[in-house]
């Protein structure tokens, strides 16, 4: 299957700095006074296993080729898929849950660990991209250097009529440096008064959460069910659900209703509660879910009649039993989401521009601490996101 193959940033040991004259501004940094390339502070991924594989280091800064651009990263946030990613869960010989295969120790060096290939360790993780135009490659266009912009991390790389796709930082370099290097394509400008830290939060949970609402397409007429509802991607759905005029039931922690409620949830119900005791069968038209696991069968029981049932995770486990029965008598549509659809990141734009959203920042850390945000994260104690910032 042909595939978009983009750069990635990983300069041998005693080889030459790549060709800089045709960039339409000086590569920052370009050479000190030894003639050595410029490098810049990164977490660099170096394979499968535990947080001894976080090597915060110099590496060089990447040359924008033509078509791309080069961003001075602002805040990355952090999300289960570069943890995910790191210990080979997507493997399909694993089983467990993400916390369970994580807390296991694994160091599997699982040859289909990754999203869609092998993963090209050692490289740079960091899916989420708030940042600052600093140069543009050959034949690149844009927004202006300097200018704030978000990265659309899931990459269409055949073009929308297909649903082939890259994802930056996990089958190339991504945001957990100081600079990365991206298609033009990808880049889009925004104007707020959020700080960088908030728009950090924003491109992976909240691209995830309303290309699984646009794909189940969710309207004032729904009654939205969100598994995992103060997490990241939860939080996002919960948002961007009520936005669309729903009526969102969530499922979360009983210490974290509350907050899940404040969010916008309309009905909240404890994580571990029998659903069928409040949700009668038939009650729901969408389920967005992003924990898989064995409650699966039971969110298809409470489905009515034509739901749509929507996921793009499974962080309680990848394996589900269902009563295939409930999936056919009630003509139910399951639908798997990691190709994102055209109008998804623009829309977000267009909602944080508006007001229409807020961010949800749990914490933020610096770059060089990204063990320890990623060990806090697996405790699954906070609501909302969590972002790295590197040095400036």
């Amino acid at each position: 299957m042909p595939v978009l193959r983009l750069h990635v940033f990983h300069t041998p040991a005693g080889s030459r700095m790549p060709d800089l004259s045709y960039l339409q501004r000086p590569d920052p940094g370009r050479f000190d006074v030894r003639g050595n390339p410029p490098t810049m502070k990164a977490v660099v991924t170096t394979g499968n296993g535990g947080y001894e594989k976080l090597d915060y280091r110099d590496v060089p800064i990447p040359t924008p080729r033509p078509g791309e651009v080069l961003l001075r990263v602002l805040a990355a946030g952090v999300n289960n898929t570069e943890i995910n990613t790191r210990i080979g869960w997507y493997s399909s010989s694993v089983r467990a849950g993400t916390e369970q295969f994580s807390e296991a120790g694994n160091d599997p060096a699982l040859e289909d660990g990754g999203w869609n290939e092998s993963t090209p360790f050692p490289f740079i993780q960091g899916t989420d991209c708030c940042g600052e135009v600093a140069a543009w490659g050959r034949g690149a266009t844009g927004p202006a250097i300097g200018a704030r912009v978000l990265v659309r991390p899931c990459m269409r790389s055949n073009g929308f009529g297909s649903l082939d796709n890259l994802w930056m930082a996990s089958d190339f370099d991504g945001a957990f440096a100081q600079y990365v290097s991206v298609p033009a394509s990808e880049v889009f400008e925004i104007h707020c008064d959020w700080s960088d830290v908030e728009l950090a939060t924003i491109p992976c949970a909240y691209g995830t959460a309303e290309n699984m609402l646009h794909r189940a397409g969710v309207s004032n007429a729904d009654r939205v069910l969100v598994t995992g509802a103060s997490g990241g991607v939860g939080s996002a759905v919960v948002q961007l659900a009520k936005r669309r005029g729903a009526h969102v039931i969530a499922v979360a922690g009983k210490h974290k209703l509350d907050a899940v409620r404040d969010v916008g949830a309309d009905q909240v119900i404890a994580r571990g509660t029998d659903l069928s005791a409040g949700l009668p069968d038939g009650s729901v038209d969408v389920v967005i879910d992003n924990v898989g696991g064995d409650q699966v069968g039971a969110l298809l029981k409470i489905m009515a009649r034509g739901g749509r049932y929507a996921s793009s995770g499974a962080i309680a486990g990848p394996i589900a039993s269902i009563d295939l029965r409930d999936f056919y008598l009630k003509d139910l549509t399951l639908i798997g989401c990691t190709a994102w659809d055209e109008p998804v990141f623009a829309n977000l734009i267009g909602y944080i521009e508006r007001g229409e959203i807020r961010p949800l920042v749990a914490k933020a850390f610096e770059l060089k601490d990204i063990a320890v945000a990623q060990e806090t994260f697996l405790l699954k104690t906070h609501v909302g996101n969590f972002v790295l910032v590197p040095p400036r």
